[in-house]
């Protein structure tokens, strides 16, 4: 294990919010990222792994303008991280249904031309994976121990169910970015979560 003050939070932080809690269930493409497996069946996602890729993706983004980069959240517990992120970085995003045709459909009215695309979730955000792949642009994604990698670009490796992980992996993401542009980063973990008790959270991490 790496020492705390190589991760970019503590990892007391990152454990409170349920960052590494999975799901019960275990698809291969994510077995190298999983540290362990609790006798109730919970997958343990290696937090090393998580840290280490919030910083390649926010590398990888710097590289792009502002609005060249969407952001996709369908699901409820994924819509304010995806919020709080695009306000804190400029970017484009679709918080709620991925309409079909959006990427790939001149002539739908919402159709946009990103140059690469974050998604919360590879299962419900599966539209717009679909599209990115048949308009070549990369997809990151924040993928649990249960999705599948197929068509992704860069995993991020996290809780992608609960509300305060998604929110926290978003923060850092975000803060990660601003500082890779060179930029002041003026917003704080509550921008990306919900106003629950941490309690309340972790029931919500107890995934079939």
């Amino acid at each position: 294990m790496s020492d705390e003050e190589d991760l970019l939070i503590d990892r007391d932080e990152y454990l409170a919010n349920g960052v590494h809690i999975g799901t019960k269930a275990q698809h291969k493409d994510m077995e190298k990222y999983i540290f362990h497996v609790k006798k109730n069946q919970l997958a343990v996602l290696n937090l090393e792994d998580t840290d280490n890729r919030i910083r390649k993706a926010a590398s990888l983004l710097a590289n792009y303008e502002p609005e060249d980069i969407l952001v996709v959240g369908r699901k409820d517990e994924a819509q304010l991280p995806v919020r709080a992120l695009s306000k804190a970085l400029g970017t484009q995003k679709i918080d709620g249904r991925f309409m079909p045709g959006t990427l790939t459909n001149p002539q739908s009215e919402n159709f946009v031309e990103p140059e690469i695309v974050l998604v919360t979730d590879p299962e419900t955000d599966a539209q717009a994976i679909q599209e990115a792949r048949d308009t070549k642009v990369p997809v990151i994604a924040v993928a649990d121990s249960e999705n599948s990698l197929e068509d992704i670009d860069l995993v991020i490796p996290a809780n992608n169910k609960g509300q305060n992980a998604l929110g926290m992996v978003f923060y850092l993401l975000a803060q990660e970015t601003t500082k890779e542009r060179g930029n002041d980063f003026n917003y704080e973990l509550q921008d990306f979560q919900p106003e629950v008790e941490r309690v309340e959270e972790d029931e919500e991490t107890e995934q079939e």
